[in-house]
């Protein structure tokens, strides 16, 4: 089950992941996401909260999951993955690779700093818009 909550405020995307992911995760999750970018050009940012990657429920739920992130990646300013281990601290790495969104990894005792990193794009997209 992927947990979320969409800070429409600033623009951040919670993401909790409390399980294997599923199709339907992505579904609800793509619905969501696609009825805030109606009215907003950009997500200022992701947060991903994790203490390890819980792995997808089968192959469908994988290809839904590579789906959102292809249909999003170009709206997404910046995605900070809080999360201790190994694959955390090489993700933003491989993602740079694939993604259009800056991508950093803090660990789990450092989510004040992610939160201050991701709040920047937001503070910068508001001082430019006025």
């Amino acid at each position: 089950m992927l947990n979320y909550d969409l800070q429409e405020d600033k623009g951040i995307l919670v993401l909790k992941p409390d399980g294997q992911l599923e199709v339907a995760d992505f579904t609800t999750l793509a619905s969501r996401v696609d009825a805030y970018l109606e009215g907003h050009e950009t997500l200022h940012g992701v947060l991903i909260h994790a203490k390890a990657f819980p792995g997808w429920k089968d192959f469908s739920a994988m290809l839904a999951h590579l789906k959102f992130i292809r249909r999003h990646h170009q709206k997404i300013d910046k995605v900070a993955v809080v999360a201790d281990g190994g694959f955390a601290t090489v993700m933003p790495y491989l993602a740079s690779h694939f993604v259009h969104a800056q991508v950093r990894h803090f660990d789990l005792a450092h989510e004040d700093a992610a939160w201050d990193w991701l709040i920047q794009s937001v503070n910068v997209q508001t001082r430019s818009a006025a």
